[in-house]
């Protein structure tokens, strides 16, 4: 089971997602139930629904790119760490993501920033469990994993 804990650090998400919390959790909910391997762990994580200011001040302080972006993620621990995780331990913190609302508030309707702002959790979610996209082998990857989880979310 993956569970979210949503944090809202600006007011003005609430205009596009009136509960981002209940939104994440029946998304997590028909994830939880068609991914095998969310059913033999228990998978934890913090998502951040912040602004233009605050991811910039992020990225520039742990990252030292002076500039806003889309999404963060800040995995917990190494993709080794993780390997060895998955047979020793029930339950794993993964780490935090963080969404910017200003990359994806221009869409034109609710339903486009719906599919945005899922397409953003889940490509953060990915990097959680150590999958990144510097190599064009490894985008291919994260990408097919991103579409299956969509798919999965969205049917």
């Amino acid at each position: 089971m993956i569970k979210i804990n949503v944090i809202t650090n600006n007011k003005n998400w609430y205009r596009f997602l009136r509960r981002p919390d209940d939104y994440i959790d029946q998304k997590l909910k028909i994830l939880n139930s068609k991914e095998k391997i969310f059913l033999k762990k228990n998978f934890f994580c913090t998502l951040l629904l912040s602004n233009d200011k605050e991811i910039k001040d992020l990225n520039n302080k742990f990252r030292k790119k002076n500039k806003t972006t889309d999404v963060l993620s800040f995995p917990f621990q190494t993709k080794q760490d993780l390997r060895r995780y998955f047979k020793e331990k029930k339950e794993i913190y993964l780490g935090d993501i963080i969404i910017n609302l200003n990359k994806i508030k221009s869409k034109k309707n609710i339903s486009e920033f719906k599919v945005e702002f899922d397409k953003l959790w889940v490509h953060g979610l990915i990097h959680l469990f150590g999958h990144d996209h510097k190599k064009k082998k490894d985008f291919l990857e994260m990408s097919l994993i991103e579409k299956k989880y969509m798919n999965l979310i969205n049917d």
